[in-house]
């Protein structure tokens, strides 16, 4: 394949990948995956502890966003013939992987680990309730944790492909930027997940600022890769 149909083939695998991973883990979140405040742990934790489909949601959850991790990694193939931008799209490319990995511990431990300790901690009374809450506590904390790395790595992956597209010149600019921006904020959120918990108004902002970025990159991408389609026929 020439180096304009596997530019044109990868836009459209990419962006294909990254927006079909966002809406599945949109959907599955929005639809299905309990809500509430956050820290406050008796409350939240029963709303866990009653909800048939929290392994499943979690674990569709994971499928989604490696589907968009995999787009990202498809996009670097597309990036890292081109010039100057070989070098951060391989930095990008290498921090999705760890990113991936950060997120597979994180459901792990949420979808699974933290599911298990609340619905210990409904069944039991007397003293054993107490260990068990402090048990699902300790769960919980441990999630802060990973969640904050994750969101930190992801902010950087999505940074370093929007310098690589912003060297590359070779994708439209704004897309470059619309990732940039995108990967700040998901950074900043992640730092403050390590001071503030899982709920503050700065992630409320910055959460759905990220977003609305992050699928109007993938939107972008995907339609980058059709419109070079269109040409092409033409």
């Amino acid at each position: 394949m020439d180096t304009a149909g596997f530019r044109r083939r990868g836009l459209t695998i990419a962006g294909g990948l990254m927006l079909g991973g966002f809406l599945l883990n949109v959907i599955l979140t929005a639809a299905l995956h309990p809500s509430g405040e956050e820290d406050d742990h008796p409350a939240i934790f029963t709303e866990y502890a009653e909800s048939s489909s929290w392994v499943a949601v979690h674990l569709g959850q994971f499928i989604g966003v490696l589907m968009t991790l995999s787009g990202l990694l498809v996009l670097y193939r597309v990036l890292r013939g081109v010039g100057g931008s070989i070098l951060v799209a391989q930095l990008g490319a290498a921090a999705a992987v760890a990113t991936a990995a950060i997120w597979a511990a994180l459901q792990g431990l949420d979808g699974v680990g933290l599911k298990q300790a609340v619905d210990s901690w409904v069944s039991a009374s007397g003293r054993e309730k107490e260990i068990r809450f402090a048990n699902a506590e300790t769960v919980r904390w441990l999630e802060w944790g990973f969640q904050s790395y994750f969101r930190v790595m992801l902010g950087l992956t999505l940074a370093l492909f929007g310098a690589a597209i912003l060297v590359s010149r070779r994708i439209p600019g704004w897309l470059g930027w619309t990732a940039l921006v995108a990967g700040v904020c998901s950074l900043i959120f992640g730092v403050d997940v390590g001071y503030s918990g899982l709920a503050s108004g700065l992630q409320d902002v910055l959460g759905i600022a990220t977003f609305i970025l992050v699928l109007v990159f993938a939107v972008g991408v995907l339609a980058a890769g059709v419109r070079e389609h269109g040409r092409n026929r033409s």
